[in-house]
């Protein structure tokens, strides 16, 4: 990204896709502007308008974002591994919101989002040396875990077929994996590798007005900001749903609440690379931060989602 610009007011801003940013799929969203340059000699200089614009995001997140995903990783390790054995020792311990058949599932989507996060976290630090179809391969699973725990979520709070393990849930698990499966097909498709200035894994190696962009980015809107909004709206309207609402649910909820913001910042990300609002200097060194801590807090759903239902069973008993 870049660390230096100068700009002539005469000149208005343009935001340009920038093949350097590393977008936090590399992975906390490092979504850096780049703006029009030129060249004067001694060097290249961003343009954007008559301030000079600093934006130091990308070697603070190279610096940052290894250590952190690490950490992420073992408390979600740990924290996924005192859940199942809860699981397994007490069976009849949980009951709906929070049954044993939506919670295991639930697990699994958090183990499997952790499981990516070391290969994530070398590739940041180390240059992705894993290739473009495993690139693709990592963007596909790590958004079929978020797409899969977001459907439990809602299901769950929504309906009791998750109170036992009968056909009836087996479809539901069946339809509900299938589903997210599908849904995460455009993050694969977006997603490459580029090898400037070093080998990376990105998620959007297409334009932000190409078709595969525009569904993947209507799916996560509608994950993260569309879909606890219709649910909290149906859970306040229909008196079943609210007199239903227990500890257990509000646990499953820590996952639309964690990443809320990063759905919000996916928005506002669209709008100005779309140039449907007007980029500023101070945008451009703010916003690759606010994005990559939305993301961020959003990670830490994997180890702090186990440790909420395990709190909400015990008080729930």
């Amino acid at each position: 990204s870049p660390s230096d610009a100068r700009g002539s007011p005469q000149q208005s801003p343009s935001v340009l896709e920038s093949k350097n940013s590393l977008d936090l799929m590399d992975i906390l969203g490092n979504l850096s502007y780049d703006v029009t340059s030129y060249d004067d000699g001694n060097g290249t200089f961003l343009d954007y308008g008559a301030a000079p614009c600093h934006n130091e995001y990308c070697p603070l997140f190279q610096r940052v974002a290894p250590t952190f995903l690490a950490v992420a990783c073992t408390a979600a390790t740990l924290g996924t591994g005192a859940l199942l054995v809860a699981l397994a020792k007490r069976p009849h311990a949980w009951d709906w919101p929070q049954s044993r058949a939506l919670v295991a599932q639930l697990a699994a989507g958090m183990g499997l989002f952790a499981a990516l996060l070391p290969p994530v976290a070398v590739g940041i630090g180390q240059g992705w040396r894993l290739g473009t179809g495993l690139c693709s391969l990592t963007h596909l699973l790590w958004h079929w875990s978020l797409f899969a725990q977001g459907l439990l979520v809602a299901s769950g709070s929504c309906s009791t077929a998750w109170c036992r393990w009968d056909a009836r849930s087996r479809r539901l698990a069946v339809a509900v994996w299938a589903g997210a499966l599908l849904l995460a097909t455009p993050a694969a498709l977006t997603s490459s590798t580029v090898a400037s200035p070093v080998t990376s894994c990105v998620r959007r190696s297409v334009a932000v007005l190409s078709p595969a962009y525009l569904l993947h980015l209507s799916f996560c809107l509608c994950l993260f900001l569309l879909l606890p909004a219709g649910l909290l709206v149906a859970t306040l309207a229909v008196p079943r749903l609210r007199a239903g609402w227990q500890p257990g649910l509000g646990a499953s909820w820590l996952f639309f609440g964690l990443w809320l913001p990063y759905g919000m910042g996916l928005g506002v990300d669209f709008l100005l690379r779309a140039r449907l609002l007007p980029p500023g200097c101070g945008t451009f060194e703010r916003f690759d931060y606010a994005l990559g801590l939305g993301e961020g807090l959003g990670v830490l759903h994997c180890c702090l989602g186990p440790t909420a239902m395990l709190a909400a069973r015990r008080r729930h008993c």
